[in-house]
């Protein structure tokens, strides 16, 4: 289906072109843009790139993130809108829809399947990675951040420890991930079981809407700030700045790692970290990464634990040599450290003494790996043979991995119709992963289709009715929009997978702010149709 999808993509939109001349979309757009702005002609080279500027490929190319879509053949934007100030947002906004375009918001994050830059037909690109000023106020009610939507997770931590290392931000442990479609999306990281759902913690935001006017949340109303955290800004505006409210955390936190071969009782460690990690102190949160050998192959599973506790080693030790003996942790086993040294421990780096924070400040541009991803719940515990049989598939599967997050704590204390987000009662989540380096689509075929085995496995064992889906891990494969005249029901297909039953007042939130769909991508949310509103 994927490859199919592609073909459809670069099909369509040679045929877009021959129709849409790419110059005339230029020069109307930048008639429009200069109308509706002041802005002068020495500044407009720098916001408004057609394909002929010098900085259109690296501007496009710095975002990318999964190479699949980084090749001479994939759809390219007429225009890349990169705006300095919100009203260069704004008369993107009017002028792309006055010429009856398509808009793409990207945020400089990771995008899974490309949403975001790639389409089917004539696009523009809104491109909002210099939108990335960060401001904190530990003297507002305990601390809170203003942070625009193109500053990434990296940079806002940086900024919250330069004020502080007892505050922190519930948010992932991946620094180059962007702040806009991360929390609209909902947003999870290592506290998630202390402080439940980035969204959680968004007090206010900023939005264009798509009238071209700006909103905070008491303009834009209740029903619209409810759709934007965990709904997804980009279906109803493009959400310039979040206000989030920030947490304390222990000067000392505690992280740990342990492998597992199978020979070393991985499947026992695995079946009662079911058990253990959804249930155990909210303070503390283990993943599992299972992932088939790509060195040295033998038919195993890397069977990998890390693990953040907010508190002392000693204690973590404790309570795990009573709920999880078969974890086997000992104090070796665990490091102490500050809250934004265990971001870098996150990223890998073993002796976070030596790293400086400031790396959290890099954006990697332009690096970029084939990937796929997909996503599953889990609601029930699987048994030691499910898991057996899991693991012997999984260890003649190359470069395909499992990454268990368990849920629980103070998740759970937040109705599911809350916010946008719906599955706040689930046992675990589960990140279907696959990364390869060759190009091509016989390589393509080969990991993609590796990675759709693993989710069959687990067909029995995950959520049903639907088989839900996390919005930030992007997946076509379980549907894609065209907005023509069955736009509602093709988007109730992955809508019901990432929204569960708030689909339906996500659909009427849209159809009341953007009742045209002008703002829409391949799995946004539809408007109702005519005869229903």
């Amino acid at each position: 289906m994927y490859l199919i999808f592609l073909l459809f993509f670069a099909a369509s939109y040679s045929m877009s072109l021959s129709s849409a001349d790419s110059v005339t979309i230029y020069e109307d757009f930048v008639q429009c843009f200069k109308n509706v702005t002041t802005i002068t002609d020495n500044d407009l080279s720098d916001v408004v790139l057609p394909r002929t500027s010098v900085s259109f490929t690296p501007t496009l190319r710095a975002y990318i993130r999964n190479a699949r879509f980084n090749t001479s053949s994939t759809p390219k934007p007429s225009i890349i809108i990169v705006p300095r100030v919100d009203s260069h947002v704004q008369a993107a906004v009017i002028c792309t829809k006055t010429l009856n375009l398509q808009l793409k918001i990207r945020s400089g994050g990771h995008d899974y399947d490309g949403l975001s830059y790639v389409s089917a037909v004539t696009f523009l690109v809104l491109d909002l990675s210099n939108f990335r000023n960060i401001t904190v106020d530990l003297n507002d009610g305990g601390g809170s951040a203003w942070v625009q939507t193109g500053a990434t997770l990296g940079e806002l931590y940086y900024r919250i420890w330069e004020k502080s290392e007892v505050h922190a931000f519930p948010a992932g442990v991946c620094p180059t991930v962007g702040v806009g479609g991360h929390v609209s999306g909902g947003g999870y990281g290592h506290m998630i079981r202390k402080f439940g759902l980035t969204i959680d913690h968004v007090v206010d935001a900023t939005i264009v809407d798509a009238n071209g006017q700006i909103h905070d949340r008491k303009s834009m109303g209740e029903d619209l700030f409810w759709a934007i955290r965990g709904g997804g800004g980009g279906s109803f505006g493009v959400v310039l700045a979040f206000k989030v409210k920030l947490v304390t955390v222990p000067k000392t936190v505690t992280v740990f790692r342990v492998d597992k071969s199978v020979d070393e009782n991985a499947l026992d460690m695995v079946y009662k970290w079911q058990f253990v990690a959804p249930r155990t102190d909210p303070g503390l949160f283990m993943r599992v990464l299972l992932s088939s050998p790509t060195q040295n192959k033998t038919s195993t599973v890397n069977t990998k634990l890390r693990a953040l506790y907010l508190g002392k080693a000693d204690d973590v030790v404790s309570k795990m040599n009573e709920e999880f003996p078969e974890l086997g942790l000992k104090k070796e086993d665990c490091k102490e450290m500050t809250w934004i040294q265990s971001l870098l421990w996150w990223m890998n780096h073993v002796d976070v003494d030596k790293v400086k924070p400031e790396i959290l400040l890099e954006r990697e541009p332009d690096s970029a790996k084939f990937l796929k991803r997909k996503s599953d719940y889990v609601e029930k515990e699987m048994t030691k043979p499910e898991l057996n049989r899991l693991f012997q598939k999984l260890a003649t599967l190359d470069r395909t991995g499992l990454v268990l997050n368990p849920y629980g704590g103070s998740l759970n204390v937040t109705a599911v119709n809350a916010t946008a987000f719906p599955h706040r009662h689930k046992l675990y989540k589960i990140q279907h992963s696959v990364t390869w380096p060759d190009a091509g689509p016989e390589a393509e075929r080969l990991y993609i289709g590796n990675l759709r085995t693993t989710c069959n496995i687990m067909t029995p064992f995950v959520s049903k009715n639907p088989r839900s889906s996390y919005l930030n891990y992007r997946d076509i494969d379980i549907g894609v929009n065209d907005h023509g005249a069955d736009s509602y029901r093709k988007g109730e297909i992955y809508g019901r997978k990432y929204f569960g039953e708030n689909f339906d007042r996500l659909v009427r939130v849209k159809t009341a702010v953007d009742p045209d769909n002008f703002f829409r991508n391949e799995q946004s949310i539809p408007t109702l149709p005519l005869n229903r509103r």
